[in-house]
């Protein structure tokens, strides 16, 4: 596992792998799969979007199993790993209003979309909070070499396919991701793609398509194990040396894609 410089991860909503893989409206997925790298056995891990989310950074659905706004965790998350291993983090949230908005929704924004703004450790502290900040903060960050170690990255509800087209997602991704490939930030880091959930139970949240992008994963690769929200986690903690939250102590990371 290569010790990431940087680690992105970028999140959609809602559609099953085979409505991305092989679909003509997602060149750009397509054309990434085919240069990077695919999870070809990833699964969600349930439904509806939040407990997805919620297993992304901290391993575990906190036993939520709605889309609920006003819910809090006492729980850890990356925002305590990271941060007691000296490692900075981000979310850049698409059409949040301001750094911080703990809102249930703004436009087109949706708090169930943004995880770390569920636990009690992040809300209660306005530095954290602050950690949470409107997308457009991320070409500032990339301009001003202030990339985090690790950066969340949500579209808006219809920039991630929740309420528009798989076409509309693929142009988000042409527009925002393809760039940030070529950036200086990501020599040694790694982009994830990954989506919240299916339409389908397989794995408990459906089977989705998940992309390794970046010039630490080998050309052309694929991952063909089963693994799921916990994998991607466990794989970020194993890079960086980071206690195992939750079920990810007993994920399978994602291997046998990186460059060595």
């Amino acid at each position: 596992m290569p010790a990431f410089t940087h680690v992105v991860l970028v999140v959609f909503e809602n559609h099953e792998a085979t409505s991305i893989a092989g679909n003509p409206a997602a060149p750009t997925f397509n054309a990434l799969a085919r240069r990077y790298a695919t999870m070809t056995d990833y699964d969600a891990v349930a439904h509806p979007s939040l407990p997805n989310y919620l297993a992304l950074v901290s391993g575990s659905t906190q036993g939520i199993s709605s889309d609920c706004t006003s819910c809090i965790v006492e729980a850890r998350s990356l925002a305590d790993t990271l941060a007691a291993a000296g490692k900075t983090w981000k979310t850049y949230a698409e059409g949040l209003p301001y750094p911080g908005f703990t809102g249930g929704s703004a436009g087109r924004y949706a708090k169930k979309h943004d995880p770390f703004l569920y636990f009690r450790d992040v809300v209660d502290s306005r530095a954290r909070r602050d950690r949470v900040v409107p997308f457009t903060r991320l070409a500032r960050d990339l301009a001003g070499h202030r990339l985090p170690d690790f950066s969340l990255v949500i579209p808006n509800l219809c920039d991630d396919m929740h309420d528009c087209s798989v076409a509309t997602g693929d142009a988000w991704l042409e527009a925002h991701v393809v760039p940030l490939l070529h950036s200086p930030e990501l020599r040694g880091g790694v982009v994830f793609v990954v989506f919240d959930e299916g339409t389908s139970d397989a794995g408990g949240g459906g089977r989705v398509e998940a992309l390794a992008l970046g010039p630490t994963v080998r050309r052309g690769s694929r991952f063909a194990k089963a693994t799921n929200h916990y994998g991607l986690l466990r794989t970020i903690e194993d890079a960086w040396a980071l206690p195992r939250l939750g079920l990810s102590r007993t994920a399978t990371p994602v291997g046998r894609i990186w460059r060595r």
